[in-house]
């Protein structure tokens, strides 16, 4: 494969894009035809092997949730949010890669709806008819669509474009509930199934893992080929030509190649990111989409607040690596920390938050009126207040050759990706809060052994004794008490060995992976300058610590800017618990309100008596 070329324009992180939407469904369907070409000269059982790991969905039993019927009366109640439309038999409603125009509801006729992934391997999902609807979560916000929609017959339905369709979700309270729970199991099958973009290349590289993470955070459908021993390979990569240089490559579903991207050249090409409006001003602008910050943006939302959010990897920040949440309210089983903040990010969809993740916040301009935040592309979007809901990453210990080794068998938190990795294996976690608890938990379930290390004599300070008690009970895993990493070995392949040392002399673990959850840093590095006010560490002072409106006991969430809030972890002396997070969020809006009302009230005052419609007398 060395000698081979790639497409035109090598200076590009994409091959050449076409100029047209007939180009693009032109180049769409060739790929996908190549491959299929490909798919078919591979034994059925080569081709079974790769699509499917289990043969038993657990979404089967609840296909009558995701394909429901809409009465007569629920669809004339859903008619006054669209205008009908008509397809003659064979022609096409919706096709994978492209914009969505909305949720379809189906007055007359058959339309065969089938899922694929980006190299063609396509399979009939359902023909659906009179009283269904088509969509998933991508008709939220007009995102490309994720599988294909062709009338069998002649067809008649209801097109409800997004903003409508949110429109919809939240004034139609039982209609909402039916289509909102359909759209989201339909999304949970498309990731169940591997459809959307295709990654190809080496599963364990540092860049591979980096892209899976982005899409699993983001809940986005995937298939990922490893380029060594995938059968299917070979035949692929001749026909688009890849050099080594190129991995890892991403096909997209409209059928266009990415070399080598990185996050932000995926989610612009999978139409994540909106385009902002310079001149237009949000009531609330919120930087972090963690538990703190999805909280704030719903709760906002919801009481018909403009809001926009950003985050820098994807929603859920530390709590989406929580393998399982055992003690927040309302959930007696437990919940992942991906699960429970996926849920919140739907609801923020729902209500209209404008999302841009993954997008990277540089600057916050507190010198401005209104106020505005600064994008790493330079784009300036303004509000007239703001949340700082930001977080905290975990602590880097100073390790020599740290740095190398991350992404390559050193990680920060845990996901389904890299417990892949380490199955079967030995692995080693440092930390001994509830975030390390869960990661050793949910690592048990798939390593050798677990070894986890911490400087403390114990657990019992510092993590919440249900998980204490679990671990204890766990056969596959030792706890080292006051023990701390002193050096990393490794090769050009990745990590090899970790060097300790504890109370009973220097001990060495040979693994290959190595997970940290030590202690917590404030990604507060983008507000120098800006005003807000910081304690020694960089947490966020707020209320009277801040000194910011000493007579007002209830703004305890503001920091020394006015208009600028500050909730969840990167806040100094807040709890660092998800349910304190979620609580700040909702408790923020009702201190937005009052600047907000305060700002109303001076403008009005300032205004002379006839421009308030006041006469003379």
């Amino acid at each position: 494969m060395a000698n081979q070329r790639w497409l035109p324009g090598r200076d590009e992180a994409t091959s050449p894009l076409p100029a047209t939407l007939e180009e693009a469904a032109a180049m769409s369907l060739r790929l996908r035809g190549d491959v299929s070409n490909i798919i078919s000269q591979h034994s059925a059982a080569e081709i079974e092997a790769i699509e499917s790991d289990a043969a038993f969905s657990p979404l089967s039993s609840r296909l009558h949730q995701m394909f429901p019927t809409l009465s007569t009366r629920e669809v004339d109640r859903a008619r006054a949010f669209g205008s009908e439309a008509r397809w003659s038999a064979g022609e096409e409603l919706f096709r994978m890669g492209h914009p969505s125009p909305g949720l379809i509801i189906i007055l007359k006729g058959l339309v065969r709806v089938s899922r694929g992934d980006a190299i063609g391997r396509v399979h009939r999902v359902i023909e659906q008819h009179a009283g269904h609807f088509l969509g998933e979560i991508a008709q939220l916000f007009g995102h490309p669509c994720l599988g294909d929609g062709v009338a069998i017959e002649d067809t008649e339905g209801i097109v409800i474009a997004p903003a409508e369709l949110r429109s919809l979700l939240v004034t139609e309270a039982e209609i909402g509930e039916k289509i909102t729970r359909a759209l989201i199991i339909r999304r949970a099958g498309l990731i169940e199934n591997g459809s959307g973009p295709v990654l190809v290349g080496d599963t364990a590289d540092a860049r591979m893992i980096s892209l899976q993470r982005l899409l699993q955070r983001n809940a986005y459908p995937h298939t990922v080929i490893d380029a060594r021993l995938d059968p299917i390979t070979v035949g692929l990569l001749e026909r688009i030509s890849a050099s080594k240089a190129d991995f890892p490559i991403v096909i997209c579903p409209d059928g266009t190649v990415l070399r080598a991207p990185d996050e932000n050249q995926v989610a612009t090409r999978l139409g994540w990111l909106p385009r902002f409006d310079e001149e237009s001003v949000y009531d609330v602008l919120i930087v972090g989409a963690g538990p703190a910050g999805l909280a704030a943006a719903v709760y906002a939302a919801s009481e018909g607040l403009s809001v926009a959010i950003f985050d820098s990897r994807g929603p859920g920040g530390q709590a989406s690596a929580s393998a399982r949440i055992e003690n927040y309210l309302g959930f007696p089983t437990g919940i992942t920390g991906q699960a429970l903040t996926g849920r919140a990010f739907v609801q923020a969809q729902k209500f209209g938050v404008h999302i841009s993740i993954p997008s990277q916040v540089d600057y916050l301009h507190c010198d401005r009126t209104p106020i505005a935040i600064e994008l790493g592309d330079k784009t300036i979007v303004k509000g007239h207040t703001m949340v700082i809901a930001s977080g905290a990453t975990y602590r880097r210990p100073d390790l020599q050759d740290l740095d190398r080794f991350i992404g390559r068998g050193v990680f920060y938190g845990t996901s389904p990706v890299e417990a892949k990795l380490c199955k079967g294996a030995d692995v080693v976690v440092i930390g001994g809060g509830n975030s390390a608890g869960q990661g050793v938990v949910f690592l048990a379930s798939h390593a050798n052994h677990v070894h986890l290390l911490v400087r403390s004599g114990g657990l019992e300070k510092s993590m919440s004794r249900y998980l204490i008690d679990r671990i204890r009970r766990l056969p596959n895993v030792t706890l080292h008490v006051e023990t701390e990493v002193t050096c990393l070995g490794g090769d050009e392949v990745g990590l090899r060995t970790v060097s300790c040392r504890s109370r009973n002399g220097n001990i060495s673990f040979e693994v290959k992976h190595l997970f940290m959850f030590t202690g917590a840093v404030p990604n507060t590095d983008w507000l120098k300058g800006c005003g807000v006010t910081t304690d020694d560490k960089g947490f966020v002072l707020t209320g009277s610590r801040a000194h910011r409106r000493l007579d007002d006991n209830d703004q305890i969430l503001e920091t020394s800017v006015e208009g600028v809030f500050a909730i969840g972890d990167v806040r100094a002396g807040s709890t660092k618990r998800v349910a304190a997070g979620v609580g700040e969020g909702a408790a923020v809006v009702s201190q937005i309100h009052t600047v907000l009302h305060e700002r109303q009230q001076l403008a009005l005052n300032a205004e002379p008596p006839s421009a308030r419609g006041v006469g003379s007398g």
